[in-house]
């Protein structure tokens, strides 16, 4: 039976918990991250510097990331443009205009990702704006319907301002997203998580719960060989050291929303909510196929290393983003979803085979 909550102990503390008394416009914001971040290795998980080019490739998707001086940017760097994302979701789910520039209040944002507010904090958080501007890179993995096979920055710019005086305190900085993260805002292809993701205290337990709710979403449960998931991963540890972690993640059990099972080379994320029930008490609507074969309709569009119940995560957590419309068809909607994808990722619609 899959416990309904992770074991707490393993999480770090809540630094911040009456954090909804003093911040007004962004207590509201749901977490958000861009899919493809979620899905693909982007950020170093060493907590040391990394100068070496990193490069990537599953499938037609490849990706190459090169630092700057001050290295990789890493997954706790990550936080900035998490921040960001879920800043503009909000907006473009209010209605409003949305821009790349955008304006961070420091201890806001310090706050929301549930950092200590002190000197040492406030400096990490300026060279997380330098890495971010400084790793670049390059891929043929699309937002949006563009496909940009060029070099280009996780953000094209950053600027700080700093109170006057002795002390020098951070006001706010103010970044420009680059065109590919802004592109996936505005298709909406971004994933809601859960808030605890800023207490999980190591790189590869983000990592972890990043591929897990990617992956395995709101299923019942998704499994992955021990191998490919150290590639997507992005570890650099061998074999036998990644083994370790992931049984530590067995045993500590304190992921957000999902558990972890390992049953010899392959690993099992189950989630710990029964989003997949198809009940009246679901948590969340959900729309319902009429016809049998959905899926294998479905299928045609998908590539061979996906799984069409992933996609059908995405349309329906789209689907929520948009509203709940209601669907005159939802079997046709998914199934014009996943044409609508497959086009984007470059597929020829009357050449495709499965």
């Amino acid at each position: 039976m899959v416990p309904d909550s992770p074991n707490d102990k393993h999480l770090t503390a809540e630094k911040h918990p009456q954090q909804d008394l003093f911040i007004c416009d962004v207590a509201d914001a749901i977490l958000k991250d861009v899919m493809q971040q979620m899905e693909h290795p982007f950020y170093s998980l060493s907590k040391k510097p990394v100068t070496a080019i990193r490069e990537y490739r599953h499938g037609d998707h490849w990706l190459k990331i090169t630092p700057s001086v001050q290295g990789l940017a890493t997954i706790y760097d990550k936080d900035l443009l998490i921040y960001a994302i879920s800043q503009l979701m909000a907006k473009l789910n209010r209605g409003q205009e949305i821009s790349p520039q955008v304006r961070i209040n420091c201890h806001e944002f310090l706050i929301f990702t549930n950092r200590g507010t002190g000197g040492k904090d406030y400096k990490a958080f300026v060279e997380a704006l330098e890495r971010l501007r400084g790793t670049t890179i390059s891929t043929n993995i699309r937002t949006g319907d563009e496909e940009q096979i060029e070099v280009f920055g996780l953000i094209d710019k950053g600027t700080v301002r700093r109170k006057h005086g002795l002390d020098g305190r951070l006001l706010w900085v103010e970044i420009r997203l680059s065109d590919w993260v802004f592109n996936a805002i505005k298709a909406k292809e971004v994933l809601t998580m859960n808030r605890d993701y800023f207490r999980l205290g190591k790189p590869y337990e983000r990592r972890a719960y990043e591929i897990a709710r990617k992956h395995c979403g709101r299923s019942k449960e998704w499994k992955i060989g021990l191998e490919l998931l150290r590639k997507k991963m992005g570890a650099t540890s061998n074999l036998r050291k990644f083994r370790y972690f992931i049984n530590e993640l067995v045993e500590r059990d304190h992921l957000p929303d999902y558990t972890v099972e390992v049953e010899g080379d392959m690993v099992i994320f189950s989630n710990r909510v029964a989003w997949w029930k198809d009940s009246d008490e679901s948590p969340l609507p959900r729309p319902r196929f009429r016809t049998t074969d959905t899926y294998e309709r479905a299928k045609r569009y998908v590539p061979r290393d996906q799984s069409v119940y992933e996609w059908e995560n995405d349309w329906v957590e789209f689907w929520r983003e948009s509203g709940c419309p209601t669907l005159q068809s939802a079997d046709a909607a998914f199934i014009g979803f996943c044409k609508s994808r497959f086009v984007r990722l470059g597929g020829q619609i009357e050449t495709q085979r499965r």
